[in-house]
């Protein structure tokens, strides 16, 4: 069931901030984070998701194993270059398993979990910027 990640469609090595959407799924990792939309480091070569067909891409999104996606500067999920550094379609960036226990990602949060890693933040951030969720997540998960 899982895609393959290939060559980004701009043919480059992509190393940015963009800004990406967590979404309803079954995601360990990402629980109590739905809905959120925050910056995160992208750094590779070889992001885009590729899908066998129209059937395996719509299967993915049916079971809601999508777990990220790229959003545009309104918030909204985008295709487009730069906003979707790699082309992926539907702006995945991130999928999960059924059982939530196993989500991969293209994008780096653990350059970004704490605040000064970020070029700007809300002053409400404190400490750990929202990626810090995941870490926390993940022991929770296996403590």
């Amino acid at each position: 069931m899982w895609p393959r990640f290939v060559r980004n469609t701009s043919d480059r090595f992509e190393a940015r901030f963009s800004l990406v959407e967590v979404t309803q799924s079954p995601s360990l990792l990402l629980q109590g984070m739905v809905g959120s939309q925050m910056p995160i480091a992208v750094s590779h070569g070889e992001g885009r998701v590729e899908v066998r067909d129209a059937a395996h891409l719509a299967a993915l999104e049916s079971k809601g194993l999508v777990a990220l996606r790229y959003v545009d500067n309104f918030g909204k999920v985008t295709e487009t270059y730069p906003a979707n550094p790699n082309g992926s379609p539907n702006g995945i960036t991130s999928i999960t398993t059924e059982s939530g226990r196993v989500t991969i990602m293209m994008p780096h949060p653990e350059r970004v979990f704490r605040t000064v890693s970020n070029s700007w933040h809300p002053e409400n951030w404190g400490e750990d910027g929202p990626w810090m969720r995941i870490f926390r997540n993940a022991r929770k998960q296996l403590g």
